[in-house]
């Protein structure tokens, strides 16, 4: 499609849990899904904002007149979760993450942390509405040598998480409500769907490098606002994969073209085959009125330290360690300190140690349906082959029996003597001059029997043909 005929704009929105402790109380930010130790039910109205008027999306969500039961648990939530208590002081370690963030976005910062409440009455919050506040704006970030504006950073707390839905009756558990979210605003400043996935990417990728975040599905969500040339704006929510950003936002370009009566600005739903299909109306500022029961937050940013960002140290990794830019991102995205293993194992290549630590133990789950814990034995098995006593070779069937508590020998593991591997090789090939490169290898290493492994071999075939 030609988007830029088409008059597209596409702006994110991210939403990215915090790891710790909840928002609002000392609760921890563990999701459950056991059986709950109890349970309550309660009825929500909309309640007029600031402006004095009520939002039409929560009027909408009124108007279904349902009742909502909250499962809990004893020592996963407390009564600020059940609207029984009134909120306690803000997570500091929340404010501070998200200071960082800002910091990271180019974002102007405000003087005072003022929490709002936004109206949500479809049973989400048990209070009928949610904590949030604005604690950055007008900033950027680049994406494809281009500016795209981040018009908001906010602070707010999760909403419950929904179990069962019927016409009349939403069950929801409250392990989730009150986790800490941030959220960031783009401007309308996205050219195309793809350029919006890159856009999320990047946004996800800075959210990761303050090391705060809580990992896995459901931990960070996208929606995605989307609207046309003499259209009107719609918000796509709901985006878990970031694959998926392309083809749903397609469909939905192409469902406001062939539209023929218009809807008018409103909220769908990302569904799972990469449509969209209508939640309802757009919300506006009238569900927005101040949070009297949490004090200002005054900004101290004295003590918030600055984020060096995955994306810069994987550029390091490559620069350091002569690493290939899909080898430095998946050992940045692993968390593990790798440039430590590399400065104390010098004799292998920082290649070979990412390959073994991260890439081996998914393949011997492929050929054996057996689960290596490769951190448990990594400190045996590298210094083992740093100090030249086992054959890269024979670390498969050494995890393996490690797994099975069995003891090793490490003389039935010893690597031969690169001298003598090159005289057996030399051996081969004048017992079998006119064989071809595939079968000297195959015989070379029948002769080894595991002691080599097959790339050194290989090279020193290359060599001596």
């Amino acid at each position: 499609m030609d988007y830029e005929k088409l008059g597209f704009k596409c702006g994110i929105e991210i939403h990215q849990q915090l790891e710790g402790k909840k928002l609002f109380c000392n609760c921890p930010t563990v999701i459950r899904k056991d059986t709950p130790d109890y349970s309550f039910t309660r009825q929500l109205r909309a309640s007029a904002g600031e402006s004095g008027n009520v939002d039409k999306a929560a009027s909408y969500e009124q108007k279904k007149q349902k009742t909502f039961i909250y499962q809990g648990y004893n020592d996963t939530n407390c009564l600020v979760e059940q609207d029984e208590e009134p909120p306690r002081p803000v997570n500091q370690k929340a404010v501070e993450t998200t200071l960082q963030v800002c910091k990271m976005l180019n974002c102007k910062i405000v003087d005072e942390i003022i929490f709002m409440r936004k109206v949500v009455v479809d049973g989400s919050n048990v209070s009928g509405f949610q904590r949030t506040a604005l604690v950055g704006q007008d900033g950027y970030i680049e994406v494809n040598g281009r500016k795209i504006g981040i018009e908001a950073v906010c602070l707010e707390e999760e909403a419950c998480q929904v179990i069962k839905r019927t016409e009349d009756t939403d069950i929801y558990n409250l392990s989730r409500l009150g986790i800490p979210l941030i959220e960031i605003a783009t401007a309308p400043d996205i050219k195309n769907p793809k350029e919006c996935q890159e856009t999320a990417a990047k946004l996800g990728m800075f959210l990761r490098s303050t090391g705060a975040c809580r990992r896995g599905i459901g931990s960070i969500r996208q929606d995605v606002n989307i609207s046309i040339k003499e259209g009107y704006r719609v918000e796509v929510k709901g985006f878990q994969d970031l694959k998926s950003i392309p083809k749903i936002s397609d469909f939905e370009v192409n469902r406001q073209v062939k539209e023929k009566e218009k809807q008018g600005p409103h909220v769908r739903k990302a569904e799972a085959d990469f449509t969209t299909s209508f939640l309802r109306p757009m919300p506006g500022s009238g569900r927005m009125y101040p949070e009297t029961d949490i004090p200002l937050v005054k900004i101290d940013l004295t003590n918030i330290k600055e984020i060096i960002t995955l994306e810069k140290k994987q550029n390091k990794l490559e620069k350091d360690y002569s690493l290939n830019s899909d080898f430095a991102s998946i050992a940045i995205k692993s968390g593990i300190d790798f440039p430590t293993l590399f400065n104390k194992y010098k004799n292998l290549e920082p290649k070979f140690i990412v390959n073994t630590i991260l890439n081996l133990p998914k393949e011997i789950k492929k050929r054996h349906n057996v689960e290596i814990d490769i951190l448990a034995h990594s400190e045996f098995i590298l210094s083992s082959l740093d100090d030249n006593k086992i054959s890269p070779s024979a670390i498969e069937e050494i995890l393996l029996k490690l797994n099975n508590n069995e003891k090793i020998n490490l003389d039935d593991y010893k690597a031969m003597p690169l001298e003598e591997i090159k005289n057996k090789i030399k051996e081969i090939m004048k017992e079998n001059p006119d064989a071809p490169m595939g079968a000297l290898m195959g015989k070379a290493m029948a002769a080894f029997k595991g002691k080599v492994d097959g790339k050194i071999v290989n090279e020193i075939l290359r060599k001596l043909q």
